[in-house]
């Protein structure tokens, strides 16, 4: 059975929490975009920026396109999923061990989740669940780059200032 794309959403179907995720996850897209731009500014790492730029673009769709918007929302949340996986295996020679090695263990395991999700084996963890195991590993890396570069960052200005 084919459905059509919602062209209004009803409000049954948008409430505050809802709202608010959507807006939250759109703008974490602007700031990977935004990120990324800066990064490329300072690392010139052409690959790990491109595809830090497309899983933002992804973000900015899956708060653009909730689940009521069916194929659009797969699309844009396997976007997001896909290539956040791979920034994080990208980022690998951007930073010192132990963390390189870190990073690229997120990225497996988000992209195996990915894997495992699409083949709709949720390992008891259900759709929702499995769907954590994809996102929280590529935010986890996120949060671990960002504190790398800021103290890689903070590293050097110091050493200028000496």
């Amino acid at each position: 059975m084919v459905t059509a794309l919602p062209t209004t959403i009803s409000v049954t179907c948008v409430g505050p929490s809802a709202l608010v995720f959507n807006s939250s996850v759109f703008m974490l897209g602007v700031w990977i975009v935004i990120s990324a731009y800066l990064i490329q500014r300072s690392l010139h790492s052409r690959l790990f920026v491109v595809l830090l730029i497309l899983a933002g673009v992804g973000a900015m769709g899956v708060g653009l396109f909730s689940e009521n918007f069916g194929i659009l929302h797969t699309i844009a949340s396997s976007v997001v999923f896909l290539f956040g996986g791979f920034a994080a295996i990208a980022s690998f020679k951007l930073q010192k061990p132990p963390l390189s090695y870190l990073a690229v263990l997120l990225g497996i395991v988000a992209l195996v989740a990915l894997a495992l999700f699409a083949s709709k084996i949720y390992l008891g963890l259900g759709k929702g669940g499995m769907e954590r195991m994809i996102a929280y590993p590529v935010l986890l890396w996120g949060v671990g780059f960002s504190g790398y570069l800021i103290a890689v960052s903070e590293h050097k200005t110091t050493s200028a200032e000496k």
